[in-house]
């Protein structure tokens, strides 16, 4: 379940500048990209520090593109302070965009997967320890980035890593016996993908000054808005067309991962759920499997149920951002949000 960032580049080439999300405000658009480009060099010089064998290895991912959504919403959030545009906001974005790109190398080894990004995976490149070890180094350059920022980022993002390794060991533990495995997964997606998310924005806005109701306020719309964009690409993953998403249907099944979707289908008390609990009890390696259980997922209610879901965490970022002031930039985050709607079709 980790980020599906298309490629932007092949890892030995310079990375374009990421494309800032449209937020329907041209100002803000263009204040926005400058800050991302700002973000982008000082993550770049960081990765081009240390010796010539490490070099290559942790920057793959970063020169293999990617949305920075992350930073782009720390920058947002900075909005909210009186020094929305000073250095300190700048690098904790780095600090948060840095850990996203270590857990990336991470998840690869743990999921066995050979592609990232469009580009060939590190741990497919130059084995699960040199993946290890380059994701170890990110977080490494993180923690030094950290201590320049002071006591309160360090304890607040050790709270963060924290949970996000938490949440990695439940999913790969899995449910307890007698547990929900739906309610299992939404502390799973809660813990990998909301967290991070949601401490972007905590640090974005504690860097710019912005009020601490408004700090609270950020983080929790992070969390819920990490669980909208983690359910509509379980969504994706199963009904989109490939060449829009550029995702193969089925993904997550070949991988033995279920999400939202397919847990709710494997429930029905009916022949679907019956035939899919036969068939869904490991990774699914046959097209023909795949295609069966595409084809009963579909015919199941779980894209309603899981749209459910997303509007019910949707309406949560909603009350968060109804403390927030109303101005643009609120405005603008609720285009973001927005944004992750419009990819369902």
């Amino acid at each position: 379940m980790a980020s599906t960032d298309p490629a932007a580049a092949t890892p030995h080439s310079a990375a374009p500048n990421p494309a800032a999300p449209d937020l329907g405000n041209p100002e803000l658009n263009a204040t926005l990209e400058a800050g991302m480009q700002r973000v982008e060099t000082m993550l770049l010089d960081q990765l081009a520090q240390g010796e010539d064998f490490l070099v290559d290895k942790i920057r793959h991912l970063a020169l293999a593109g990617g949305k920075r959504f992350r930073v782009a919403f720390a920058l947002l959030a900075a909005q909210y302070g009186d020094s929305p545009t000073n250095t300190n906001v700048d690098r904790a974005a780095v600090v948060v965009e840095l850990t996203h790109l270590a857990t990336l190398y991470h998840d690869d080894v743990m999921d066995e997967s050979d592609r990232r990004r469009g580009a060939e995976s590190a741990n497919k490149r130059w084995g699960n320890s040199i993946a290890i070890l380059a994701g170890d180094y990110l977080f490494a350059i993180a923690s030094d980035i950290m201590a320049e920022l002071g006591t309160e980022t360090l304890r607040h993002f050790a709270a963060t890593f924290r949970e996000l390794v938490t949440g990695q060991m439940r999913e790969t533990v899995g449910a307890k016996p007698g547990e929900d495995p739906i309610e299992h997964y939404m502390q799973v997606i809660q813990e990998k993908t909301g967290v991070l998310i949601a401490s972007a924005g905590y640090l974005g806005s504690l860097h710019a000054g912005a009020a601490p109701e408004h700090r609270e306020a950020l983080f929790q719309f992070g969390r819920h808005m990490g669980q909208v964009f983690q359910i509509v690409d379980d969504i994706i993953d199963i009904w989109a067309d490939p060449e829009v998403s550029g995702k193969v249907p089925g993904t997550d099944l070949r991988e033995g991962v279920w999400t939202l979707p397919v847990l709710y289908a494997m429930r029905q008390e009916d022949e679907i759920g019956a035939r899919l609990r036969e068939l869904l009890v490991g990774p699914v390696t046959d097209d023909a499997t795949v295609d069966e259980a595409l084809e009963l997922i579909k015919r199941s209610r779980g894209r309603e149920l899981a749209e459910k879901d997303v509007e019910h965490y949707r309406a949560l970022g909603e009350q968060e951002l109804d403390k927030l002031p109303a101005n643009e930039v609120t405005e603008a985050l609720r285009h973001l949000m927005g944004f992750a709607l419009k990819r369902l079709g």
